[in-house]
């Protein structure tokens, strides 16, 4: 979908400042975010995360820090799987009379689950489209929902430069539509081609784009 989101390749938002010797998280909260994200039912679907982010409101997404943003989309999720009440959040604790489930991941199981190496490589028996060497266009695709086609390659071409398989497809596997996988490649474009011939002719952006955002230029 089109939203503040997608800010790739925008202007206007002020030069990129690191951060010298920037600490994993600046406040401990945002650490237990990000194992509550880990731990919840819903992080099965990393697809549907990055799309409830996507629906933040845009003056909210702009004025919120990293992971406010994940807590916002962590909590929605979690009200839209039944697993707690708003009420239940803002409390911090579970309502009277609630009957607690088993957690959906141990603490026993962390070290395990990120020792145990996972992917979204699937097979698939359509050929793919494209191979290395092949010049292609972005799709000029404005979808209402989750896309990774980002805005600013939309129209523009580039060339395949590696094929790696059929992956889980975003865009159907944000919204519960199954894996739908589709084939993946990686698209180079010069920096000219994106924004124009005021961007440095030696310059590039590599994108790894799945098949239906491509088509023969």
């Amino acid at each position: 979908m089109n939203g503040v989101h997608d800010m790739g390749g925008m202007a206007g938002l002020g030069p990129l400042a690191p951060e010298a010797g920037e600490p994993v998280f600046h406040h401990r909260w945002e650490g237990r975010v990000l194992a509550m994200t880990i731990a919840s039912p819903t992080r099965s679907n990393i697809d549907a995360g990055r799309h409830q982010r996507e629906l933040i409101p845009g003056p909210d997404y702009l004025a919120m820090t990293y992971y406010e943003k994940w807590f916002r989309s962590l909590s929605e999720l979690v009200f839209k799987h039944g697993l707690a009440t708003p009420e239940e959040i803002a409390r911090g604790r579970a309502a009277p009379g609630f009957e607690a489930a088993t957690p959906h991941l141990q603490a026993a199981q962390v070290e395990t689950m990120f020792a145990t190496p996972g992917g979204y490589r699937r097979e698939v028996a359509a050929a793919p489209a494209f191979k290395p060497g092949d010049a292609v266009r972005g799709r000029n695709l404005n979808p209402p929902g989750h896309t990774r086609l980002p805005r600013y390659a939309r129209g523009r071409t580039g060339e395949v430069i590696a094929w790696h398989g059929a992956h889980v497809f975003p865009d159907s596997h944000a919204h519960g539509l199954g894996e739908d996988p589709r084939h993946l490649y990686t698209v180079r474009f010069a920096a000219c081609e994106l924004w124009g011939e005021a961007a440095d002719p030696r310059d590039s952006v590599s994108l790894d784009l799945w098949e239906p955002y491509l088509e023969p230029a």
